[in-house]
């Protein structure tokens, strides 16, 4: 390993404005996908429908099934002073991190529609607050904050897609199989499924869903020079039993996405079924479980591009964001996708 592949410089590239997806594949399946065998070290170009052709035989699909919440809320101080909130992640039952765009101090009082309110707790070094919401001066369980914000919230799409969400974000922003909510983020690789295509392959190959609640801390740029120094954001994790017995056992295994990864790998190293999930993969930190790899393309000097060169080298990841660069690939959360076999 190269003293270059742990410098977060050598993880930037440019990308043209116009390939950073705005708008979903319509429908998701219809979407572009680079397929790079590395046996072979071939590239192959295809649609996202032509997956299953491509998939190994003899080889179990993990899932994440994590849905996304209506993370990003609009309200007011008492001061009548606009507030925009996002949530990150509840830290217990009663308290929750979040990022809060205007100004607040302890003990400021927030106020939303539907007579839901939140005070702040406390301001963290890293930017983030933790609040504690009440329902007329009832202190709310994250499970009871879920359905009132599910009314008066919005879906909190990514920053870099620039423009408001709307209805069909609700459903777009969202995979076909999501069930667990607690995700401030999508796994996105799962977004190019249809429900079809999602049942015809879980009817051929053996497969499992895992947990992975995505935090914001997905989208946090690698900041420090060395990508060792990098302080990994935590997020809550929790492996089902039957993806346990897949993971347990000898069966090459095609994840899903960059969060199911990371939980695989998590697992794979401690053998806990579920807590609080924080490894950084990178070419000094590959995977040991994991063989095949779903994924969308990701930012410049993020986590995630670390990720990929894991599987692959930096030179390789480099190689292949410029073939899809050179053959108009969309790009980030509502882009198309690879699949490194």
């Amino acid at each position: 390993m190269s003293k270059k592949e742990l410098l977060t410089s050598s993880y930037d590239f440019f990308l043209p404005k116009e390939l950073i997806a705005t708008y979903p594949a319509n429908p998701r399946d219809s979407a572009k996908l680079l397929v790079y065998n590395r046996a072979a070290d071939k590239i192959s170009h295809v649609k996202f429908s032509d997956l299953e052709s491509f998939i190994p035989k003899e080889c179990a699909l993990i899932f994440n099934d994590t849905k996304v919440i209506k993370a990003r809320l609009f309200g007011k101080k008492l001061s009548g002073g606009k507030i925009e909130l996002l949530i990150n992640k509840a830290l217990n039952a009663y308290e929750i991190s979040v990022y809060i765009r205007g100004k607040v101090k302890e003990e400021t009082k927030i106020f939303f529609a539907e007579g839901l309110k939140a005070e702040v707790k406390e301001l963290c070094e890293d930017g983030s607050r933790v609040v504690t919401f009440y329902l007329r001066d009832k202190p709310l369980r994250f499970e009871e904050l879920l359905p009132i914000i599910d009314k008066i919230g919005h879906i909190p799409l990514p920053p870099y897609i620039q423009r408001e969400d709307n209805k069909e974000d609700e459903s777009e922003y969202q995979s076909v199989f999501a069930r667990e909510e607690g995700a401030v983020a999508a796994p996105t690789a799962s977004l190019h499924f249809t429900k079809e295509q999602h049942e015809k392959v879980c009817k051929t190959f053996a497969h499992a869903f895992v947990t992975l609640h995505v935090g914001s801390g997905t989208f946090k740029p690698v900041e420090c020079d060395t990508i060792t120094e990098h302080p990994m954001h935590s997020e809550y994790y929790a492996i089902s039993d039957e993806a346990k017995e897949l993971l347990d056992s000898n069966i090459k295994i095609l994840s899903i996405g960059t969060t199911s990864t990371r939980t695989i790998e998590f697992y794979a190293r401690n053998k806990i079924q579920k807590g609080e999930a924080n490894i950084f993969l990178h070419p000094d930190n590959k995977p040991l479980r994991v063989n095949h790899l779903l994924t969308n393309f990701h930012l410049p000097k993020s986590t995630l591009l670390m990720l990929v060169a894991s599987f692959v080298g930096l030179e390789k990841a480099h190689k292949l964001y410029q073939a899809a660069i050179e053959h108009k690939y969309r790009f980030y959360s509502y882009g198309d996708a690879m699949l490194i076999l």
